[in-house]
């Protein structure tokens, strides 16, 4: 037993933030739908226009951005909650609370994996390195490092560790910020430094795309700026009716320029320094804010909104095992590919799948191993 949690605070979950990760984890899944089966030759693409075709199924990126963002903001706001302050973060107590909530579904994924490839199931075999090397970098955060050495993706299943590689690497040092730099300016200043650099990381940093892409420095201002966003709505005390709306307004619009007109950014130039994915993470932050400071209901989209919730509870299992669920169904595609019903139908069941998948992992393994392993060793 290490020392006292506040274990109250894990049962509090602010709805709209379900919600944004609902809608974030369902188009990593349909981006990986789009990615591995001939969607761009079906009936969907040849009856959707181009931009809500790339709008439904090649915004998985974005998602994961986003993913970072809301990370950030929760691992702070959950640290000041807990211990009252960033820079009292007892950090053996804060390392076995994220071993806890990751190591119990990302250990059975990796068995799974290795039991995969050990037996050259297809689509799970590893072909540019070893599995001990797969292992290792899964277990050490450094997935990402490992396709950028080998020039080559891991197996899908694989492949998608990478943003939990920069996350928890991210999340390795962040008691060590908190602990050594007492000072709050300074705290906002270092995370100032990983938000600069992330344009740079993105576009003047390396030659490899996929590099650019999924590099540390790359993602991690969206955890920074995550980790600000929820400094400020912790400390901020201000006119709940004016400025909670100018910060949600202001998010919507900035999102919606960056998610709906991707030429338009492209055209001025910030795609070309990195600028795009900033905006879009500020734009997540600002609507954070104003979610967390007063909780946005939305009574006429009440189902809409409870499904997004489900999807958003969720999320880190689906995120885990969807590979599992979709690599068996693509090659049933070609059944249904020529019918635009049809199509969207299999697309549809395979998000559903992929979130009764994820529940029954959350509910009846992750939640309650998470739960032994905190009240066990946490909790006097």
């Amino acid at each position: 037993m290490l020392t006292n949690i506040n274990t109250n605070t894990d049962k509090k979950r602010i709805h709209g933030i379900d919600c944004i990760r609902g809608l974030s984890i369902i188009r990593v899944i349909l981006l990986h739908i789009c990615v591995h089966v001939p969607l761009g030759y079906s009936a969907i693409s040849k009856l959707l226009p181009h931009k809500i075709f790339n709008i439904i199924f090649r915004s998985g990126y974005y998602g994961v951005m986003v993913f970072f963002v809301i990370s950030g903001f929760l691992i702070t706001s959950n640290t000041i909650k807990r211990w009252g302050s960033i820079d009292n973060v007892p950090y053996k107590t804060f390392y076995f609370i994220r071993f806890a909530r990751i190591a119990p579904s990302l250990l059975a994924l990796l068995l799974i994996l290795s039991l995969l490839h050990i037996l050259g199931i297809e689509w799970f075999v590893i072909q540019n390195t070893s599995l001990i090397q797969a292992l290792f970098s899964a277990l050490t955060f450094q997935v990402n490092w490992l396709e950028y050495q080998t020039n080559s993706h891991l197996p899908a299943a694989w492949d998608l560790l990478w943003s939990l590689s920069v996350e928890e690497m991210f999340y390795l040092f962040f008691p060590v910020i908190c602990i050594f730099i007492k000072n709050r300016i300074i705290f906002i200043f270092v995370m100032l430094a990983f938000i600069a650099l992330g344009p740079f990381a993105r576009t003047v940093f390396s030659t490899n795309d996929n590099w650019l892409d999924h590099s540390y420095l790359s993602c991690m201002d969206g955890i920074a700026i995550g980790c600000l966003a929820a400094l400020f709505a912790t400390m901020a005390t201000f006119n709940k009716d004016k400025i909670l709306k100018w910060f949600l307004w202001s998010g919507i619009v900035m999102f919606s320029i960056v998610f709906f007109f991707r030429k338009l950014t492209y055209d001025i130039g910030l795609t070309k320094v990195g600028l795009k994915v900033t905006i879009l993470e500020v734009s997540i932050a600002f609507i954070l804010i104003a979610i967390a400071k007063n909780q946005i209901q939305l009574p006429k989209l009440r189902f809409i909104s409870s499904s997004l919730r489900w999807f958003g509870k969720n999320s880190y299992e689906i995120y885990l095992t969807h590979m599992l669920i979709e690599i068996p169904l693509f090659a049933t595609f070609y059944l249904v590919q020529n019918s635009f019903v049809l199509s969207s139908l299999w697309c549809l069941a395979i998000v559903i799948l992929c979130g009764l998948v994820g529940q029954i992992v959350s509910k009846y393994y992750s939640e309650p191993m998470n739960k032994v392993l905190r009240y066990k060793y946490l909790v006097k």
